[in-house]
């Protein structure tokens, strides 16, 4: 027999092959199963829910135990919503740096960027597995479970993730540059780990080293947001403080599965349904008769729009994702940038926030005393103020638009337009009308318009593709779950801050400024910017709220005037780059890279902060209708 020549590595490339072919069913495989959950949790949440509302309102025998399974079915959701977006390769991350790196060290940090992740994950599973452990005590008081049941979504999101990761690894073109990278990582976790006792002596400059440093450094590299956050406060518990990691993972829980959230992956779905319906090019098509011939005419819907909406969910991801999938397909079809359209987005975010009824106006209303009432009526004008200065940049940066393609449209086809929309323009007003009336709560009055929107869609419009239903279930939750991991790892960030005791000393030196009030409330605007980036609105201001407001009072600034300068404050910091958590949400709801929007959103953020300094100079805005 002659033995034919064959490349060296011909041998070792046959093993390799079959070693991928094997992890990439596994990863079918195994991604099915999750979608297939996922996609009926998602529709359990809305039957659930919307079952809740008839019950209740209908019948009048209100069922006790549904908020608890929907609770319970949330972290669930939320966790392998994450799993998903870690397979789809859909976590929010900063691509900026890493997508100008040569190829060859885009490469390596690509695959950093995983085992950062999995370095986190991994760090966390044992910690998330005693929490699990512990909650088997506790009884659930509704359908009297264990709440393990609960409880182990986290570490069954944690494991699926990291089986994923592994998953993705062991595909890799290059085995070599994966084992580098691989192991730049774990030194780096080796050497911080070394440095143990060093931390301990640093006190509070910890809280740059890892608040600031390790995020910043992270971020830049490409390492999703979630999981940057993660690891700084992971490293902080760990390394200079003695709280049992669990802490962390209650910390987590906490911040993702707070009901009012669930109103995220459900406006998210019913975006999906407004678009798939017909619903969305009705609405888009008679605004467009309205003011598609003017100069950046939908960049004042999207303005307007927000305006509107905002509140009816509590949450402003939510929010969010009910008017970009309505607006954003026709924005881009007349040319508007992907980078542009998310810093409007996210800049109405901000803009909205003082807008009711709002859940950080009843945050600060029952943390400080001040009357919600009286908050309520002061928030609407100072997000009217915002929207006006706003509205000025998109006339400035619109004002020379081409619009020879563009025609006027007739009276008789804005009428004709606003017939056919009507349907769907009613949809705002059915939400916010069914909040009001009291018929639902902020997270049940999604459903009503998830029922409404296919009831619209198959009698009116008779335009519903049952084939797109599971797709759109999977990517709600996709999207739902980057977006809860990062304000999950967001609040264990905040968690830690306040056990420093920065947040005391913070105030104690507020209150030692010179200068009265108007120095107060230049510090306090600058504080809950850079507090807003960190902590989000509802954290800052439990934290602060009871500490701050006081201070306010004693140099003579009115209670709601201070609130409203200070949620708007917070508002800019939430949405600003690089670190507003906001910002990353409006991102993966505009289905955008994080790098395209940030040099559009600079005089996005200057707008909202001259309109919040004249809230601020003008108390008026605040109280003047005030009795």
């Amino acid at each position: 027999m002659i033995a034919l020549d064959r490349p060296a590595d011909a041998d070792a490339d046959l093993p390799r092959g079959l070693l991928n072919r094997i992890a990439a069913g596994i990863d079918a495989v195994l991604g099915t199963i999750v979608e297939v959950a996922v996609a009926l949790l998602v529709a359990a949440e809305v039957v659930i829910l919307f079952a809740g509302v008839i019950a209740r309102f209908v019948v009048h025998r209100p069922l006790v135990w549904s908020d608890e399974l929907a609770s319970i079915l949330f972290l669930w959701l939320a966790m392998l919503g994450a799993v998903v977006a870690l397979r789809r390769n859909e976590h929010m991350r900063m691509t900026a740096l890493v997508g100008s790196a040569p190829p060859r060290i885009r490469a390596f940090l690509d695959v950093a960027a995983i085992g950062a992740a999995l370095a986190f994950l991994i760090f966390l599973l044992p910690s998330a597995a005693e929490y699990a452990h512990e909650e088997i005590f506790i009884t659930t008081p509704a359908l009297e479970i264990p709440n393990i049941w609960r409880a182990a979504a986290l570490p069954v999101g944690l494991g699926l993730m990291i089986a994923f990761a592994v998953l993705r690894l062991v595909r890799m073109k290059s085995p070599a540059n994966t084992l580098a990278a691989l192991a730049t990582v774990a030194a780096l976790c080796a050497a911080f780990w070394a440095l143990e006792p060093v931390f301990r002596q640093l006190g509070n400059y910890n809280l740059l080293i890892f608040f600031v440093g390790i995020v910043a450094a992270c971020v830049l590299a490409g390492i999703p947001i979630a999981f940057a956050f993660g690891l700084s406060i992971f490293g902080y518990l760990a390394l200079t403080t003695r709280t049992p990691l669990m802490v962390l993972v209650g910390r987590m829980d906490e911040g993702m599965s707070h009901i009012i959230l669930l109103a995220v992956p459900l406006f998210v779905f019913l975006g999906l349904l407004i678009e798939m319906t017909g619903m969305a090019k009705a609405m888009v098509g008679f605004l467009a008769s309205l003011l598609g011939h003017v100069r950046g005419g939908l960049h004042y819907v999207l303005i307007g729009a927000m305006y509107l909406v905002s509140g009816i969910s509590g949450a402003k991801a939510a929010d969010m994702a009910a008017v970009a999938p309505v607006l954003f397909p026709e924005m881009k079809a007349r040319g508007a940038k992907p980078g542009d359209l998310v810093a409007l987005l996210s800049a109405t975010g901000a803009q909205t926030e003082t807008i009711p009824p709002s859940l950080v106006l009843i945050t600060i209303g029952s943390v400080t005393g001040v009357s919600i009432a009286a908050l309520f009526t002061g928030g609407l004008l100072p997000g009217a103020v915002l929207a006006l200065t706003l509205g000025f940049v998109v006339w400035h940066r619109y004002r020379g638009e081409d619009l020879s393609g563009v025609r006027k449209a007739t009276g008789a086809e804005i009428r004709r337009t606003l017939v056919i929309a009507f349907p769907a323009l009613a949809l705002p007003f059915v939400i916010r009308a069914a909040v009001v009336e009291g018929v639902a709560t902020a997270t049940e009055v999604s459903t009503i318009g998830i029922f409404y929107s296919i009831a619209v869609g198959l009698i009116v419009y008779r335009q519903f593709d049952w084939r797109r239903l599971k797709p759109m279930l999977v990517d709600t939750a996709c999207l739902s779950g980057a977006i809860l991991l990062i304000i999950g790892t967001a609040t264990g960030m905040a968690w830690g801050l306040t056990q420093s005791g920065f947040s005391h000393a913070l105030a104690e030196a507020m209150k030692g400024l010179p200068g009265g009030a108007v120095t107060f409330m230049a510090v306090s605007i600058v504080a809950f910017v850079i507090l807003g980036s960190v902590l989000e609105g509802i954290p800052a201001i439990v934290l602060f709220g009871p500490l701050l407001f006081p201070i306010a009072r004693a140099v003579g600034i009115h209670e709601v005037h201070y609130a409203m300068v200070v949620i708007l404050a917070m508002g800019i910091g939430l949405f600003a780059p690089p670190f507003g958590v906001g910002y990353y949400a409006a991102c993966v709801i505009g289905r955008v890279e994080p790098a395209e929007g940030m040099k559009p959103i600079l005089a996005y953020m200057l707008a909202l902060l001259i309109g919040t300094i004249v809230v601020a100079a003008v108390p008026w805005i605040s109280i003047g209708f005030l009795r």
